[in-house]
C-alpha cells in the first residue's frame, strides 16, 4: 500500500500540537513578549532578562517565529506580532489564560485516557480533588482563572445587538461575577436597570466595577445561591457561561427559578454559552472546549436541542438563537405562559 504523505503530515501536525502549546507557554512564563516590547530583541538580551540559557532561548525563538508568534531573527532582532502582543501583561492580556493552560490544565489533560474512558474529571485524577476545591486552596490560581474567564468576555459589547434591552427593563444577571456583562448591557442601554446576583464573595469586586462603569444608582447587588432561588421582578434574566459544570436537573431548577421570577409573559431568559453540534462539518473549537471541560471540571457543553429540552421542562420555549463572537451562542427563551399560571 502506498504511503499517504498528506495523511502522515496531518497526523504529525495533530500529535505535535501539545509541543507548540508548551513552547508558547514557556515564552509567556519567561515574559518574552514583554521583554521584546521593552526593546530586548536578541537571544542574548532575552537570556539575560529571563535568566534562561541563550541556546534554549534561540531554539525556542526559532520555533515560535516559524509558528508566527514572533517575527525577525537573531541577526536583525525579534519583533512582536499581533499574537505575541496579545500575551503582553495588561488588563486585556491572554497571558493568564496561557499560563493556566500550560500548567494546571496541561496536567489535567495528561489524564485524558482515564477522563474520557470513565467520563470523570482529568483534573481530579491528577490532583486528587476538584478544580473548584483547588481554586479555594490556591489564591494565585483562582485569580489567574478569573482573569482567564474575563479574557473570554470579548463578545460582551455585541450582546445588546442581539437583544433589545431598552424600555426601562430590569436585567437580572444570574451568576454575574464581577459585573462585566451587566455593565456592558447598561452602558449600551441608558434606560435599563440591573440586578447582579452571585455568591457573597463576588459582591465587593462587582460593586466596585459597576460603580466605576455605570453607577450604583442603576444597579442592585444581591447575594445568594441560584439553586435556592433568584431575585424576582426581572424583565430579562441572563445566564452567561455558568451552566456547563452542572447536571441537567440542576440546570432545570435554575431555569424554573428564573421563570417564576419573571414579571410577565413579555419577560425573557437569555443563555450565553458555547454549544456543540454533532454535524460532520461543525467548527473544531466548540468540541475542543467541551472535552476540555471534562478534563477540568467534569462538565459538558450542550447542543441547542439539549438546551431546548431543558428549557421546555421548566416551562420555557426557545424563541430564537443568535451567534456571537468567541464561539458563543445566545438562546433567547420565552415563558410558555405567564409565571402566575
Amino acid at each position: 500500500m502506498a504511503v499517504d504523505v498528506q495523511a502522515t503530515r496531518d497526523v504529525i501536525e495533530i500529535i505535535t500540537g501539545g509541543w507548540r502549546a508548551q513552547s508558547l507557554y514557556v515564552a509567556v512564563k519567561l515574559e518574552i513578549p514583554d521583554h521584546i516590547e521593552a526593546g530586548r530583541a536578541t537571544c542574548g538580551e532575552l537570556a539575560e532578562a529571563t535568566g534562561a540559557k541563550e541556546e534554549g532561548i534561540r531554539r525556542l525563538m526559532r520555533l515560535l517565529v516559524a509558528m508566527g508568534v514572533f517575527q525577525g531573527n537573531e541577526r536583525d532582532g525579534y519583533r512582536n506580532t499581533a499574537v505575541s502582543a496579545a500575551l503582553i501583561d495588561g488588563s486585556h492580556s491572554l497571558r493568564d489564560m496561557c499560563l493556566l493552560h500550560g500548567e494546571e490544565f496541561y496536567t489535567a489533560w495528561g489524564h485524558a485516557h482515564q477522563a474520557i474512558s470513565k467520563v470523570e474529571s482529568g483534573f481530579e485524577a491528577a490532583y486528587g480533588h476538584s478544580f473548584y476545591t483547588h481554586l479555594g486552596q490556591h489564591e494565585g490560581t483562582a485569580k489567574r482563572f478569573q482573569r482567564t474567564m474575563n479574557a473570554g468576555n470579548m463578545f460582551f459589547p455585541q450582546v445588546p445587538e442581539v437583544f433589545d434591552f431598552s424600555g426601562d427593563k430590569m436585567v437580572v444577571d444570574i451568576g454575574g461575577g464581577g459585573g462585566d456583562l451587566l455593565a456592558a448591557i447598561l452602558k449600551a442601554t441608558p434606560d435599563a436597570r440591573g440586578t447582579l446576583f452571585d455568591r457573597t464573595h463576588m459582591m465587593p469586586a462587582a460593586s466596585k466595577h459597576l460603580a466605576d462603569t455605570v453607577g450604583l444608582d442603576r444597579v442592585q447587588l444581591v447575594a445568594g445561591d441560584m439553586f435556592d432561588g433568584v431575585p424576582t421582578g426581572g424583565d430579562v434574566y441572563t445566564l452567561c457561561r455558568i451552566l456547563a459544570g452542572w447536571d441537567d436537573d440542576a440546570v432545570v431548577k435554575v431555569f424554573e427559578h428564573c421563570r417564576r421570577g419573571m414579571v410577565d409573559s413579555s419577560s425573557r431568559l437569555i443563555i450565553f454559552d458555547r454549544v456543540v453540534d454533532d454535524a460532520e462539518h461543525s467548527p473544531i473549537l466548540p468540541p475542543l472546549w467541551d472535552l476540555h471541560l471534562l478534563m477540568t471540571t467534569g462538565g459538558r457543553h450542550r447542543t441547542v436541542s439539549r438546551f431546548t429540552e431543558l428549557l421546555n421542562r421548566a416551562g420555557l420555549d426557545v424563541e430564537r438563537v443568535a451567534e456571537l463572537p468567541m464561539d458563543t451562542t445566545a438562546l433567547i427563551a420565552a415563558p410558555r405562559s405567564s409565571p402566575g399560571n
